[in-house]
């Protein structure tokens, strides 16, 4: 995907972000995460949106806290949530394709401001389908090559940072296939765990003791535990490995 599609997306997901919270109500339950309500959810999301715009419009080269969002419930936090959204999306299209600044996984990006891009596109997906659970009904779909990006991201991303908790006291192999990937074959990692931060490569070893398997979209969502994994083969145990340590 290229770094106007996850703009394109990032846009939509803000939007459908915003109306199911409305739709929901501030004081609704988010699903999968037990202690957040629709408020917390929105004070997030908004304040990483506000964080992320700021390093791309400040060229900011160091890493700095998030920041406090405001004291506000109901409509009128639902419309700082549109005008953060706003914000960042202004940001990233208004940012030269040169711009420097700080970013925080090695995952595969060609410059800053596509790390940031996707990065926040992913972020609000996961937080729009929260949303839409706590309004409850039918989510909206998300394609499978966005799917298939945001699990690339997330394995060979988030994974490989030293805050990882996907670790195992001996060397271990799991392999993880989104099906029905919108290509000619499945999208297929193999992750290597082991007491380091694992090492996820995209493409398949047969030698793996479990799979983690699915449609792109469910997967992806699965992923970053909001629904089951649709289907595990092999050791059971690595999938209880990855819902205990998979999270962030």
């Amino acid at each position: 995907m290229e770094t106007s599609d996850f703009l394109q997306t990032l846009d939509r997901e803000g939007r459908l972000l915003a109306a199911a919270a409305a739709a929901a109500g501030t004081e609704a339950k988010v699903p999968a995460c037990p202690e957040w309500q629709v408020r917390d959810l929105l004070r997030h999301t908004g304040a990483v949106h506000r964080w992320a715009a700021a390093f791309v419009a400040d060229g900011h080269p160091e890493p700095r806290p998030l920041g406090d969002a405001p004291d506000l419930d109901g409509t009128a936090l639902v419309d700082w949530y549109r005008d953060s959204h706003r914000l960042l999306v202004d940001t990233l299209a208004a940012a030269p394709a040169d711009v420097r600044c700080w970013t925080f996984h090695p995952a595969p990006n060609p410059s800053p401001l596509a790390f940031w891009t996707r990065r926040q596109a992913h972020e609000t997906a996961v937080h729009r389908y929260d949303a839409e659970a706590a309004r409850g009904g039918t989510p909206s779909p998300i394609a499978p090559d966005f799917a298939v990006d945001g699990i690339d991201e997330l394995l060979r991303g988030f994974h490989a940072r030293e805050r990882s908790r996907l670790r195992t006291d001996k060397p271990r192999t799991l392999r993880v296939r989104a099906l029905n990937a919108g290509a000619e074959a499945d999208a297929v990692w193999t992750v290597r765990l082991t007491a380091e931060p694992p090492v996820a490569v995209p493409y398949a070893d047969d030698a793996a003791e479990a799979e983690l398997s699915g449609p792109a979209d469910e997967l992806y969502l699965a992923l970053w535990n909001r629904r089951p994994v649709p289907s595990v083969s092999g050791d059971p145990s690595l999938a209880a490995l990855w819902r205990e340590k998979g999270g962030f």
